[in-house]
């Protein structure tokens, strides 16, 4: 019988740019507050944290704390045929 892997993550309050910004979010290019801060799963299963800045318009991907390559992102993202 198959056993299917879950993933437990802490739910990270959403955020709003109207609203007070989450303690310790901020752009890894400028610093600024002002952000867009998801979790997702990218197509390969890997959990990764995604930032955009609305200041600079800086975009990263970290998994597990280690900021990704936007080709490493693409190539997970890939389906398998």
């Amino acid at each position: 019988m198959a056993r299917s892997t879950t993933v437990t993550r802490t739910a990270i309050p959403l955020g709003s740019l109207t609203q007070r910004p989450a303690q310790g979010a901020s752009c890894t290019e400028c610093g600024s507050v002002r952000i867009t801060h998801l979790s997702m799963n990218l197509t390969d299963g890997t959990p990764v944290d995604f930032t955009s800045c609305h200041v600079c318009a800086h975009k990263s991907w970290s998994h597990h704390g280690v900021e990704l390559a936007v080709t490493d992102v693409l190539q997970r993202t890939r389906k398998v045929c």
